[in-house]
């Protein structure tokens, strides 16, 4: 089972961003963290890097869920949506697969929450 899912889109990656955030929101997801991996890169190491940005994708009912049946889920949210530039006017948005991210906990009341959190996290990359 992979631990993501991907699409590569051809538009600007400042497009792909709002393509992005706008349908995490018809899903009912928002994002509550955006990390700059190429600005932070040249911050602390000095080095160039392609434009890569991580958002953290919450859907507060799903997340609330989770959070009733296993406490410690925390440590697994947000659901990491990620946007690379990979040249040639071509940007590739993929998102974690929360069923694999699941494995990892033995808790079967989980599988529901993650099938659900997955289907609806492909609708969206597969929007785009």
């Amino acid at each position: 089972m992979d631990y993501y899912f991907s699409k590569i889109l051809t538009v600007s990656f400042d497009e792909a961003i709002q393509k992005t955030t706008d349908a995490l929101k018809t899903e009912g997801f928002g994002v509550i963290s955006d990390i700059d991996i190429q600005a932070k890169l040249n911050e602390k190491l000095g080095v160039d890097f392609k434009k890569y940005r991580i958002l953290g994708a919450c859907n507060p009912g799903y997340a609330y869920k989770a959070l009733q049946v296993e406490e410690k889920i925390g440590t697994m949210l947000p659901c990491n949506v990620i946007v690379i530039e990979q040249g040639d006017g071509k940007v590739e948005v993929a998102a974690v697969n929360p069923i694999a991210s699941m494995m990892a906990i033995q808790n079967s009341i989980l599988e529901p929450i993650a099938k659900e959190v997955t289907e609806r996290l492909k609708k969206i990359i597969h929007s785009l």
